[in-house]
């Protein structure tokens, strides 16, 4: 789905964003599991971390600023019309996991994808939400 077309405001923004990346990294968490099997397989993982970071420091740039400033890094591109881009890495957690106790490992993959739908249902509500006011003022 194109999330651009309902970017209004700077918050509006950061849910999208944060929409995008929850969907981008159930899609990885998912493989991790479907491939368990596949030859060469590694365990990849979205540095949510790092993502929660940037997003932390665009807030506080806003307060003091009024502006939106989404920056960069080696994982994370923020590009122009609101295109957005996260690369997997290796998660060398679950890599060790799998190596060692599968059963674990499926229970770590799980884990990570009911707090990612968590996290993913909290932003579009609010989305939501925000949507449904917007359309009141006017």
């Amino acid at each position: 789905m194109n999330f651009t077309s309902l970017i209004t405001d700077n918050v509006t923004e950061l849910l999208v964003k944060i929409i995008e990346f929850t969907q981008t990294r159930q899609k990885v968490l998912t493989r991790n599991i479907n491939d368990i099997n596949e030859p060469g397989f590694v365990p990849k993982d979205l540095l949510v971390d790092e993502f929660s970071n940037l997003l932390h420091d665009a807030v506080d740039e806003h307060i003091r600023s009024r502006r939106l400033v989404l920056r960069d890094t080696e994982n994370i591109k923020f590009g122009v019309s609101g295109r957005f881009e996260v690369r997997p890495v290796v998660d060398r957690y679950a890599v060790k996991l799998l190596e060692g106790d599968r059963d674990e490992y499926i229970e770590l993959q799980i884990n990570k994808l009911v707090e990612n739908s968590l996290n993913q249902r909290v932003a579009a509500e609010l989305l939501r939400q925000k949507q449904e006011t917007v359309s009141v003022d006017y």
